[in-house]
């Protein structure tokens, strides 16, 4: 007797195999699963090399998990809705399910794939699971949408799910004969000459299994104090849960429910509404981008169209590799390279010091980010960007600019992120470890510092930069003013 039609699980930014409603509902029909995920081309989930070697190896732990559930994950490579068109036909599958992607140019063409799917007589299901609430459905009280992350958050939180995570299968009925797979190998997601991703590996174990482990050390270990010290680089003190997140090797409301439950919950109240208003953060920028699908190329704020950004390559290619002469913006994005991540707080820094003491475009930031990133998002990433912009929504005043030597002094007090990534400077005492301009040439050369031989100075004095910007600032300014009638 043969199998009942087959059911097409279609994995894109989710790949695990728990708290997943597609797949959960996949196993409640009864029907044999195939489990597939399309490399399209024309509609890229990963856009920066570092996420594209992130995609590789998560994509290979989700194989080995459906493996040992008895199943296996089909790959295929071309568009997407004729890769679908051909499953279909040649398995006979009666029903496609999928995650929704939260990207709104996705999701409009999986609307569209769907009506036509439908017509067909195929029956599609698209669940909601990379965020923990409906965006459309959260408005303020004159019908419009936040615009300020607090009041956003207000509105949310309390309703969040309660719920447990559904539960990862045991086994997972495969069909009577399977379709084609591609090799992964083929799909030259990971660098070859040169290989660039030794720190990557170093770093990170993508995968569910990955997830689920840093997620609880990061419980266990670190929620005490992360109020307060998830602003110090030199402290291992985040939970790096963002490129798990962002490919959907874990759900956020696993991370919800495991952070509301743990032990640690009840001695570390403060802590863990911090935690998980970062959630709210990801949660919120994904709402904007749902209001705003332009986020990531136009201001959010129109009056910063009018804003003289400056176009200068070499001073763009000097934050990029590091050389800018402040040693916490130099370490950020040496960590981002050799990494694939920066903490948050450097982001931060890194940024204000592009966009304002450079006048460079925040999107050509964000475009550096999006490249290098392993947690690249459509929606964190173009929101922070803007956020630190001060075009954004709830942004940083365009005047607040972040000092990088008193930042560098108040959040890494000892240099230890500095001597990390800027070895260069590693025996400077801590006194000039952020500002190695202002020791005496005997300390210098000490420390076998040589400026603009061994390490650059400033590529602009920061006071300069800062006259600058403020300058520049009062084009928006004037751009706020209604017109002379």
């Amino acid at each position: 007797m043969t199998s009942p039609s087959p059911c097409l699980v279609w994995f894109r930014r989710d790949l695990r195999v728990s708290d997943h409603p597609a797949l959960h509902a996949a196993v409640q029909t009864g029907a044999p699963i195939i489990p597939v995920f399309i490399e399209d081309e024309t509609r890229p989930l990963a856009r920066g090399r570092a996420s594209q070697w992130w995609q590789h190896h998560a994509l290979k732990a989700l194989c080995e998990q459906l493996e040992t559930r008895g199943s296996r994950l089909i790959l295929r490579r071309g568009q997407t809705g004729a890769i679908l068109d051909e499953l279909i036909t040649s398995t006979g599958a009666q029903e496609l399910v999928w995650i929704r992607t939260e990207e709104p140019v996705l999701d409009d063409l999986d609307r569209a794939l769907a009506t036509r799917l439908t017509e067909r007589g195929l029956q599609v299901r698209a669940f909601r699971s990379r965020i923990l609430h409906a965006p459309d459905q959260v408005l303020n009280k004159q019908g419009k949408d936040f615009r300020v992350f607090s009041a956003f958050w207000r509105s949310v939180e309390p309703g969040l799910p309660d719920q447990p995570p559904l539960p990862a299968p045991d086994r997972l009925l495969a069909p009577d004969a399977w379709p084609h797979s591609e090799a992964l190998d083929t799909w030259g997601l990971l660098p070859q000459q040169p290989d660039w991703a030794q720190g990557l590996r170093e770093t990170w174990t993508p995968g569910e299994i990955g997830a689920q482990a840093r997620l609880s050390a990061f419980l266990d270990q670190r929620i005490a104090g992360y109020g307060v010290d998830r602003d110090r680089p030199d402290l291992d003190m985040t939970s790096k849960l963002s490129p798990h997140l962002a490919w959907g090797d874990i759900s956020p409301r696993e991370v919800l429910q495991a952070t509301r439950h743990h032990p640690a919950v009840l001695d570390q109240a403060a802590d863990t509404r911090k935690f998980l208003s970062e959630l709210g953060w990801r949660e919120f920028s994904h709402y904007l981008l749902f209001h705003n699908r332009d986020l990531a190329t136009r201001n959010f704020n129109p009056a910063f169209d009018a804003f003289p950004w400056a176009k200068d390559a070499d001073a763009l290619g000097r934050w990029q590799t590091g050389q800018t002469g402040y040693p916490v913006i130099d370490a950020g994005l040496r960590e981002l390279w050799a990494t694939g991540y920066m903490h948050n707080r450097v982001r931060m820094i890194c940024a204000s010091f592009l966009v304002k003491h450079l006048l460079i475009d925040w999107r050509d930031g964000l475009a550096w980010f999006d490249d290098t990133l392993a947690d690249a998002d459509c929606a964190n990433n173009p929101a922070s960007w803007q956020w630190v912009a001060g075009s954004g929504a709830d942004a940083a005043p365009y005047f607040r600019i972040f000092n990088p030597v008193t930042q560098g002094e108040k959040f890494d007090p000892d240099g230890l992120y500095v001597r990390r990534w800027v070895p260069e400077l590693s025996r400077l005492p801590a006194r000039f470890i952020h500002q190695p301009w202002q020791a005496p040439a005997l300390v210098l050369m000490e420390a076998g510092v040589q400026l603009d031989e061994t390490y650059p100075s400033p590529m602009i004095e920061l006071k300069t930069g800062r006259d600058r910007a403020l300058a520049a600032y009062e084009t928006v300014k004037a751009a706020r003013q209604p017109s002379a009638r």
